[in-house]
């Protein structure tokens, strides 16, 4: 934890579930003048807590999380503490995981390659009320925003019955009650669910579903 900032100085909460990661960025910030690391979190639940307890100004969060992850954290944390600002930092730059953090209220989303100027502009932008995205991940929000409803709906890729399908395995439900809510055969849905695997390019189930809620489909049962 840094000692010597202000008493003006940014509190924020680190929170990543890999502990070399959240060391090392932890003594990267406690380095700069004006940022105070107040607490660490290695679960999503965890990265809630420090956000109501702490009440720290950001809360810089991966959105792969144990426990709870990271988007719905967000969703969680501008909930249960508004005056919070959130900012992804993680490996995932797919278009899915960036909307569904926007979704969820996060205020920036850089990528783990960033520099330590650019993490640190991150913290101090988004305390200060703004957006902001990495250069890649911001010209693909334009690009998606810019698309109107189709930038708004995830996977646009699949058809209804494909996206019917997805959003029930990611309400936990198994192939047979899928097959018995939509009133088809159980190989149909297996059918459909294969097609939607091959589209999203995952090679399983559970891989489908963690991206669906990300997405903000369904919700963990």
């Amino acid at each position: 934890m840094n000692t010597v900032n202000a008493a003006n100085a940014l509190r924020v909460v680190l929170a990543d579930d890999h502990p070399v990661v959240r060391d090392g960025l932890s003594a990267l910030l406690s380095s700069v003048p004006g940022i105070e690391v107040v607490a660490t979190a290695a679960t999503g639940r965890e990265a809630v807590r420090a956000a109501v307890t702490e009440a720290p100004d950001v809360l810089v969060l991966d959105v792969q999380m144990p426990d709870l992850d990271g988007v719905a954290a967000a969703a969680e944390i501008v909930r249960a503490a508004p005056s919070v600002a959130v900012l992804m930092l993680t490996m995932f730059d797919d278009d899915d995981s960036v909307f569904a953090a926007m979704r969820a209220g996060a205020s920036g989303y850089l990528l783990k390659g960033a520099t330590q100027d650019e993490i640190v502009r991150g913290i101090h932008a988004v305390a200060a009320g703004e957006a902001i995205f990495g250069p890649g991940i911001a010209r693909r929000v334009l690009r998606l925003l810019s698309g109107g409803d189709r930038a708004a709906e995830p996977f646009p890729e699949l058809t209804a019955r494909e996206r019917q399908v997805l959003e029930l395995y990611a309400t936990g439900l198994t192939t047979a009650a899928v097959a018995a809510r939509l009133g088809l055969a159980a190989k149909t849905v297996t059918n459909h669910a294969a097609a939607v695997f091959a589209k999203l390019g995952v090679s399983s189930r559970a891989e489908a579903v963690q991206r669906a809620r990300r997405a903000g489909l369904g919700s963990a049962p």
